[in-house]
């Protein structure tokens, strides 16, 4: 068997990165009907405000913008933000419903890609940050890139 797996990163949710401290990840299959695997291809896709819920035992991504697609799409054209599902094993979909309930954790899309030619998330599973942790990542990114610049000009 082949362990060539070919994957095309799609977008990714920078936001999320910036308002939420990452705890752990899973990789999730998505559910589309026919013309969103079409403008997923082409990358008309948004994350930005996405997350994603446990409800009756399935995980359901909500807020992705999945634009309709254009070029041959009749009135079977989809809902840009309709409710999609996320397939899971039934002891990861347990483990998502634990921790979320238990911690007071959220379910944030990360990014989405195609993998052997399937769409796949990669769902983290996270806690908010404050405005202060913010701020303190932000001052800690601009001073590692001090240090950068004069370790660079130093080499010069």
């Amino acid at each position: 068997m082949s362990t060539n797996t070919d994957i095309k990163s799609i977008t990714s949710n920078r936001k999320a990165l910036h308002d939420y401290f990452i705890e752990d990840t899973y990789e999730a299959g998505l559910a589309l009907t026919g013309t969103e695997i079409k403008s997923v291809r082409r990358g008309k896709v948004n994350l930005r405000d996405s997350y994603a819920r446990v409800e009756n035992g399935e995980v359901w991504l909500h807020n992705a913008h999945i634009s309709p697609y254009e070029e041959s799409g009749t009135y079977f054209n989809h809902d840009p933000l309709r409710p999609r599902k996320l397939l899971l094993h039934r002891d990861e979909i347990d483990s998502l419903s634990g921790k979320v309930q238990a911690k007071g954790l959220t379910l944030v899309p990360l990014r989405l890609y195609i993998k052997d030619g399937r769409a796949k998330i990669e769902l983290a599973v996270a806690r908010g940050k404050r405005n202060y942790d913010k701020r303190e990542a932000l001052a800690e990114r601009e001073a590692q890139r001090e240090i950068e610049r004069t370790l660079k000009s130093r080499q010069r």
